[in-house]
């Protein structure tokens, strides 16, 4: 029984013995190499290399909730509203020998109800590329200076960095100093040209505005440093008409806005602190001014037009002009306000004195930031509007409020 089982065993020690020999001899397949995501520092916080590229990528997005309230005018209107707002984003660039070339998008989606209106919503707010000094896309225009920085949730009066397609290009000097030249689709107030004609169904003017045959041209000259920066900005808007006078169509009348924008850093104050100022004046370019085209405070209300058709048959421009400003300050390193304010007038000659109009706005909010990336914060804005050609309207006024609440990441 002994001799049968040293047997057993010593043949199972030996065809594990041979069957490790013959595994030995066969090829043995090495795993695959794992590529882990680098960080990428030149660029800052957040970017890595895309595996198997030397292009950085940065994903980051935005969380918003917020509450509005808004002085009713009759029972049937709203007086709160909710919004919920979110948003992502790709940030993708890479060194070539030409310069940067980075490419952008953002996303938006909403879902409002009440005073933000009723609907749900979803766009591309932004994507462009960028080569060197070009930019091609959607982005924030240039007549705009993107260091403000502006803190106000309402609107107040200036062109507050709208997105726009353009065809761009920038010129860096150096030392902080920039010239940029830009194609724009443009912030058209409206070009509502009307003449004395009114529509016996609707009982409004007839709109005889014309199709857009140019761009708006948009350039600037910046100086961004330690302190603060400075821009000084200036656009071409087309107004045409499709109306007859004469047997031949109204000429085209070109608009034009210039603005001077600039921010200073207070550091002397506290960390953080900034002051802020923007004033413009536009003839034929209303847009520039802020307005979307329609302004409406309490129970006055009205619609900004670039241009009209005027008694003797040609265009006649409207003009305006506006000044904001801003303060924000640090009360620690988690609370910060913010104060802010606009005044604009816009006038149409005595044509059409019954549009002419004065608003002003001013407000303040609070915000607190217990970690980074969130901001939780309350606002109120107290608005005025005056049509002061409008016989027998008197002005009006309105307050508004809002609860904030924003994770950034």
């Amino acid at each position: 029984m002994k001799l049968a089982k040293s047997l057993f065993l010593g043949s199972v020690a030996g065809l594990a013995a041979s069957a490790g020999v013959q595994a030995a001899d066969l090829p043995v397949a090495k795993a695959a190499a794992v590529e882990y995501v680098r960080v990428c520092s030149t660029y800052g916080a957040g970017f890595f290399y895309i595996p198997g590229t030397e292009t950085c990528l940065r994903v980051a997005g935005r969380v918003r909730a917020e509450y509005q309230y808004l002085e009713p005018q009759a029972r049937e209107d709203a007086s709160i509203g909710f919004l919920a707002r979110g948003r992502v984003q790709l940030d993708a660039r890479t060194a070539t020998a030409y310069g940067l070339l980075r490419a952008f998008v953002r996303m938006e989606m909403d879902r409002r109800s009440g005073v933000y209106g009723t609907g749900i919503s979803s766009n591309i707010a932004q994507a462009y590329i960028q080569f060197g000094g070009l930019t091609a896309g959607r982005t924030t225009s240039f007549f705009t200076n993107g260091d403000i920085p502006n803190e106000n949730w309402g609107t107040v009066r200036f062109y507050d960095y709208p997105d726009v397609n353009l065809l761009a290009y920038t010129f860096s000097f150096g030392n902080g100093f920039s010239a940029t030249l830009s194609l724009e689709e443009g912030s058209f107030a409206t070009n509502e040209l009307t003449r004395e004609v009114i529509n016996p169904v609707t009982g409004l003017p007839v709109t005889l505005a014309g199709g857009q045959r140019l761009p708006d041209l948009v350039g600037n000259v910046k100086y961004s440093g330690t302190w603060g920066s400075a821009q000084l900005s200036g656009a071409l808007h087309q107004s045409r008409s499709n109306a007859i006078v004469g047997g031949e169509y109204v000429d085209s009348e070109l608009g034009w806005a210039v603005s001077g924008m600039f921010n200073v850093n207070l550091p002397m104050l506290a960390e953080g602190d900034a002051l802020w100022l923007a004033a413009t004046y536009a003839d034929g370019a209303l847009g520039y001014l802020g307005f979307d085209p329609d302004v409406a405070v309490g129970s006055v209300s009205g619609t900004v037009f670039d241009a009209y058709i005027g008694p003797d048959g040609e265009i006649e421009t409207g003009r305006g002009w506006s000044l904001a400003a801003g303060l924000n300050h640090y009360w620690t390193p988690t609370i910060r306000q913010s104060l802010f304010g606009s005044y604009a007038r816009v006038e149409y000659g005595t044509a059409a004195p019954s549009a002419d109009f004065t608003e002003w706005r001013v407000g303040s909010n609070l915000i607190w930031s217990p970690v980074s990336g969130l901001d939780i914060g309350v606002e109120a804005l107290y608005s005025n509007l005056n049509p002061r050609g409008i016989l027998g309207e008197d002005d009006d006024d309105a307050w508004e409020g809002r609860l904030r609440i924003q994770r950034d990441f």
